[in-house]
């Protein structure tokens, strides 16, 4: 099947008979004869016949040809962007010295008849290194800072330690452990003796906190086992501590502190009556952190011998190629032995003749070389410099891949492909995410107008708007607030990219991640107005839940219409699929229980929606906030997100 051929210009004979005749009161006023016979009516006739007519051939041009006019003026269709996921690499014992997992290690999906395996490569080096538990602290929460060492009372035999001092117990109250050699994404087991002196609390859902220390603040850490009961008896707790860790100096012990932190119990969680008590603890490490790219590595590439000509081209193996790193380098060697060394460009427009640059388009894998271009004096540059005569040209190494199909789910990732001394398994505990499919023809022929006409300076909201989409793939939508006073930030409201099922997203889903946070800041930087400042923030998130009564048509099996109705409901009232369009929930637009009954009247299997209530619902606590009412307001700040809808099927 052919590309659908595109309509550059749609305007026929006799719009643009109207559009001349438009014209004649501008430019001739004493022409008042606009009738058929009229000779200059009759030139305009003709002129419009020619003009229909290159309009016709110039409609012809399919879209290939038209990606490569945008091509000629900067634009190129992004290239795909790779899935990026933590892999688990688990030792096979307990180990007193260091294991290294080397950069590139390659995991792929288990096997499936009919499907090709997704590859992913580990991007940096893994040190999983045996840590040593140095120090123990205790703290209140109204201790202003103030820390107790009880590092003796906790490695000496007889000790106790009272992991929470505050007499009541109080929420905040934590036991602090410093490590010597905790290396950043260490799986670690903490071995604890205890008696069972927390009573009161739920064994299996204590209200506890893992964190570790990173930058200036505590994150919390995911427990991967704990058999202790909420350190109630002796057992194991599996910790897996973040890729980043910083040292810091409690009671004058400078260390790698994890800590344990009393909560708040929540609606319907028994709390502690009485604190735990440790008598010891030791630490093993049981594997590491890294993250990886779906992506796969090749090289050294040897692609082709100069010619000593200007815009030389050579073509990659393998497509997409994934942006360079430091150590992935294009070399040339001459037959005499001269090697040098090429840097990679986005263009050649600032590059001289003596500049060693190359542009690698990644969509392709295509390496360019500068080209000798004549300007209007008659003078010839050249942009970059040529590889001379016969010599080779090699690129050491190179990645490619990328796309959506990377985004698998959790706990698939377990094939080694290469084994590793004293690796037992690996997993990865969470989805991957960030793999994008390379833009559309469709999408690069909307965004080059807009990108022609802006000249990628951010000075309208719909400049930061469309820049902003552009920073990142994981960037859904944006909304640009512009500010109401002179010196204030421009506000750029970011949705990020959550995959997944609709009604498994929650408000920590749609949290902006630093890194994400830092590529938009930095790629608007450049191309902000000199005095313009960037404040990058999320929505305000209200919580909506849709309580609805509908009557199923006689026959049809109750639960599967009731299914069917909470699927349409919680793709409805969502911030990336939702809305009337199905592009997400617009800002500014309310919720109305005659829009949510409408939307529910399409579902297969239900003969009428007899009664929609709408509750404002906290997203934290999942309290529905006042009574039903048909209407729920939206300000322009805000999106919608769904919480447990209820439907009741007749």
């Amino acid at each position: 099947m052919g590309l659908p051929t595109p309509e550059l210009d749609d305007r026929r004979f006799q719009d643009i008979v109207d559009e001349a005749k438009r014209l004649i009161p501008r430019y001739c006023p004493e022409w008042t004869n606009h009738n058929v016979s009229d000779p200059g009516v009759a030139l305009i006739e003709l002129f419009a016949w020619m003009s229909e007519t290159v309009l016709y051939r110039i409609n012809q041009v399919p879209d290939r040809l038209y990606t490569k006019f945008l091509d000629l003026v900067g634009i190129s269709p992004f290239p795909p962007a790779p899935a990026h996921a933590d892999l688990v690499f688990w030792l096979s014992t307990v180990l007193e010295h260091d294991v290294v997992v080397p950069k590139g290690t390659q995991v792929a999906t288990a096997p499936v008849p009919g499907q090709p395996e997704v590859l992913f490569s580990t991007i940096d080096d893994l040190v999983i290194r045996p840590p040593t538990l140095i120090g123990a602290m205790t703290a209140t929460a109204d201790g202003g800072g103030q820390v107790r060492d009880v590092w003796d009372d906790l490695r000496f035999e007889g000790g106790v330690v009272r992991c929470f001092t505050s007499d009541p117990l109080a929420p905040g109250d934590a036991t602090y452990f410093g490590f010597e050699g905790l290396a950043p994404g260490a799986v670690i087991r903490l071995n604890v003796g205890a008696s069972i002196e927390g009573i009161g609390v739920d064994p299996t859902d204590p209200p506890l906190a893992w964190e570790a220390f990173v930058g200036e603040s505590w994150v919390a850490m995911p427990v991967h086992r704990d058999t202790t009961g909420g350190l109630n008896r002796d057992g194991e707790i599996v910790l897996v501590c973040p890729r980043a860790l910083s040292p810091l100096t409690l009671g004058g012990v400078r260390a790698t502190w994890l800590r344990v932190r009393l909560l708040a119990a929540r609606p319907g969680q028994p709390p502690y009556r009485a604190s735990p008590s440790l008598s010891s603890v030791t630490v093993n490490v049981l594997g590491g952190t890294v993250a990886a790219e779906h992506a796969a590595t090749t090289g050294p590439e040897r692609l082709g011998r100069s010619d000593g000509s200007p815009g030389q081209e050579f073509q990659l193996s393998h497509a997409p190629v994934l942006a360079l790193r430091d150590d992935e380098v294009l070399t040339t060697t001459t037959p005499d032995g001269v090697v040098w060394t090429w840097e990679p460009r986005a263009d050649f427009a600032s590059s001289t003749g003596e500049d060693r640059h190359f542009v690698l388009d990644g969509a392709t894998g295509t390496v360019r070389f500068g080209p000798r271009v004549r300007y209007a004096d008659g003078t010839v540059r050249q942009h970059g410099a040529i590889p001379p005569d016969g010599a080779a040209i090699m690129l050491s190494s190179y990645r490619y891949g990328g796309g959506s199909v990377g985004n698998v789910g959790a706990e698939t990732l377990t094939v080694l492909r290469s084994s590793v001394a004293y690796i037992d398994r690996v997993t990865n505990p969470f989805p991957a995410s960030g793999g994008v499919d390379p833009e559309s023809v469709a999408n690069a022929k909307l965004r080059g107008p807009m990108t022609l006409r802006s000249g990628q300076r951010a000075v309208s909201a719909s400049d930061f708007e469309r820049l902003t989409l552009e920073a990142s793939p994981e960037v859904a939508r944006v909304r640009c607030v512009a500010p109401n006073l002179v010196g204030d930030p421009v506000r750029l409201l970011v949705v990020p990219r959550v995959r997944g099922r609709c009604e498994d997203h929650q408000l920590d889903d749609f949290e902006l991640s630093d890194a994400l946070v830092e590529q938009v800041i930095g790629y608007l930087e450049p191309r902000r107005l000199i005095g313009t400042t960037v404040d990058v923030s999320t929505p305000y998130y209200r919580g909506a839940t849709v309580a609805a009564l509908v009557r199923a048509i006689p026959g049809r099996p109750s639960a599967i219409v009731r299914q069917r109705a909470l699927d349409v409901l919680y793709q409805y009232v969502h911030p990336l699929v939702g809305g009337p369009a199905g592009d997400g929930w617009p800002f500014d637009a309310d919720l109305t229980a005659a829009g949510v009954a409408e939307r529910l009247e399409t579902v297969d299997g239900i003969e009428a929606v007899e009664e929609v209530l709408l509750f404002e619902a906290d997203l934290r606590t999942g309290e529905r906030q006042g009574r039903g009412r048909e209407v729920l307001a939206l300000d322009p700040l805000s999106l919608f997100l769904s919480f447990r809808h209820q439907v009741v099927v007749r």
